[in-house]
């Protein structure tokens, strides 16, 4: 069961006259949603919540009061595109991809204990897909419409874990965070961390991340995994 300060009675959150720490668990949305993708088969808010409770009880954390559980992502893209090749027009509001992004960003915004922080999303160009330049590459021919895949990217994402990681630390909010990610690019953010004494969880998924990301953490939780105990 998550505990916050809000499910949790004082007298259970005070050790000897001392509050137990507090401690935050921050979700790298995309990287997590592709663990929990099997199949084709698009991971619900029911399941993202559950895999924050496993963490959050884990018997490490027992003795922490946790803050609260941020989630990133990026709105999905509503717009529209033109494929170069065929001049068919595509709404991505009208996509499954759209409908699954979006009814799971409206249901964790819901959830107890949960924050959720979006970045944008940008549509640039289109691109050979890389089934389609393996077949080209093996047996050349003219590229189809078909062949295409749109270019849509997230931004901002990176850059709001990085400044939570930041504004946690720096006011002493919590005592020790936890990152769920596979990214390296949050290594200068774990360094800041870890200088105004915080203490840094990351957990992997067993994704192989690079050395450099283990080095500048505290514990490596590489126990947690998002398939069943």
């Amino acid at each position: 069961m998550i505990k916050s300060a809000q499910d949790v009675p004082r007298a259970e959150i005070v050790f000897y006259g001392v509050i137990l720490g507090k401690y935050a668990l921050l979700i790298d949305g995309g990287f997590l949603i592709r663990k929990l993708t099997t199949r084709n088969r698009f991971p619900q808010a029911d399941q993202i919540e559950a895999f924050a409770r496993k963490v959050c009880d884990d018997p490490r954390f027992d003795d922490h009061e946790l803050l609260r559980i941020y989630f990133y992502h990026a709105e999905p893209y509503a717009g529209k595109m033109k494929n170069p090749i065929s001049r068919k027009e595509m709404n991505y509001a009208d996509t499954p991809t759209y409908a699954n992004h979006k009814r799971l960003i409206d249901n964790l915004e819901l959830r107890y204990n949960f924050a959720v922080r979006l970045g944008e999303i940008n549509a640039r160009s289109w691109k050979l897909g890389s089934k389609a330049a393996k077949d080209i590459f093996s047996n050349p021919r003219e590229v189809q419409a078909q062949d295409l895949v749109p270019v849509i990217e997230q931004k901002g994402v990176d850059l709001r874990i990085a400044l939570d990681i930041s504004r946690l630390s720096l006011c002493h909010l919590v005592e020790s965070i936890i990152v769920v990610t596979g990214d390296s690019d949050f290594i200068p953010a774990f360094k800041f961390a870890r200088r105004e004494g915080i203490r840094v969880y990351l957990v992997t998924l067993n994704h192989g991340v690079k050395r450099d990301l283990k080095v500048h953490v505290d514990v490596l939780l590489d126990d947690i995994t998002v398939g069943e105990d």
